[in-house]
């Protein structure tokens, strides 16, 4: 895609605000990467979601997942998506033998709510049915320390990969110089946003594995950001960089806000990220309703106790949006669309009230994201197929 086109369709994006966001950015992406012919995101099923709910996937007290609800969950669930009669023909119209799939986790969360290894596991187990082997199988995160807590090699085939960007906080050797996504947010020195060596240089194809999650920044971080904030480096300044809350925060009409609403689209829509991504699979066993992307207070934990598949990452959001806003109104809290300064405050604050927040949150970010064609965001077109075990 030109640039001249890219800015235009940026400018185009059709969002109305009472208290609008900073202007968007001048975004420069580089990519040496064409687009697939038919991209993994929105991929084949663009506005299809699948949604496997049981009331007893987890034990709420304890934790416990049941992992044999699960694979049953998933089996159906696959099917559901793909119109195949049995789970390996399902996974068999997404993978083939030689790929090298790449399964981005979410370990923010940890220690409990992360990618399940439960369906961690039943991924690893269909994809080796399927003739992938082990060690062309690679589990991934940005951070090195994230992927430690959670510890998903108890629950891995012996040869399955675990690979991070950054073995420490600034180590940077694991991102590609040549894929990056160039923009000032608040006048960082830094302006670079690059994409993990693992995707653009090893992996073929992608499994997005995110949580139902709130987020101080963006609304809500689901499969965009899990996919966007979590395959690229310097991401955090998008919002760092609006401060802390605070008085500052309500008297200073451009503090509070950050450049989420534009930023997280921006970087899945990048290449190759965007065509390898070709399967979502959103883990709402547990989530978080406030408080995210982090869990301070175990307070703001809930179970949804359901998985959503497809290949339309912005449908799926669009989906989360809901859940997410319906728990916090369920329990009086703030809407996610409040964009008033008066309930802006520290992040100690915000992390004990959930009528606090340290910015105004920006889950505008997902209808963007469908203007960059990135998948459906009409309610009207969005087809959602439920089921329960």
């Amino acid at each position: 895609m030109e640039r001249r086109t890219f800015l235009q369709m940026l400018a185009a994006a059709p969002l109305a605000f009472d208290n609008p966001p900073l202007a968007l950015p001048q975004y420069r992406v580089v990519s040496p990467y064409a687009a697939a012919r038919i991209p993994g995101m929105p991929g084949p099923y663009p506005g299809k979601v699948i949604c496997a709910r049981s009331p007893k996937c987890i034990n709420e007290a304890t934790g416990k997942v049941d992992a044999a609800l699960v694979r049953d969950m998933m089996a159906r669930g696959m099917c559901e998506l793909t119109g195949r009669s049995q789970p390996l023909e399902a996974w068999k119209s997404f993978f083939v033998p030689e790929d090298i799939v790449g399964i981005k986790v979410n370990c923010g969360g940890r220690p409990d709510v992360v990618s399940s290894p439960e369906i961690v596991a039943e991924i690893i187990r269909n994809l080796q049915a399927v003739g992938v082997k082990p060690e062309q199988i690679i589990i991934y995160e940005r951070f090195q320390s994230q992927l430690n807590d959670v510890n998903y090699t108890p629950h891995l085939s012996k040869g399955v990969e675990i690979a991070a960007a950054e073995k420490g906080r600034g180590d940077n050797q694991g991102y590609d110089p040549a894929v990056y996504v160039e923009a000032e947010f608040f006048g960082e020195e830094d302006t670079r946003s690059n994409l993990m060596k693992l995707v653009s240089q090893r992996l073929t194809k992608i499994i997005n594995v995110p949580n139902m999650k709130d987020h101080g920044a963006s609304g809500v971080t689901g499969c965009l950001k899990n996919i966007a904030y979590g395959s690229f480096s310097n991401v955090a300044r998008s919002h760092l960089g609006a401060g802390d809350g605070g008085q500052e925060a309500i008297s200073n009409p451009e503090a509070g806000k950050s450049h989420t609403l534009s930023f997280i689209g921006t970087l899945a829509a990048a290449e190759p990220l965007r065509s390898r991504t070709v399967l979502q699979i959103m883990d709402g066993l547990r989530g978080v309703w406030h408080g995210g992307p982090f869990v301070t207070d175990p307070r703001f934990r809930f179970y949804p106790k359901q998985i959503l598949f497809g290949t339309d990452p912005v449908a799926i959001d669009r989906l989360l949006l809901d859940i997410i806003e319906a728990k916090r109104k369920s329990e009086g809290a703030m809407s996610i669309w409040d964009r008033s300064r008066k309930s802006l405050g520290s992040g100690r604050s915000r992390n004990h009230d959930p009528n606090i927040n340290i910015l105004i949150r920006e889950p505008g970010h997902v209808e963007f994201a469908s203007t960059l064609g990135l998948g459906v965001h009409d309610m009207k077109k969005i087809r959602v197929k439920e089921f329960e075990l």
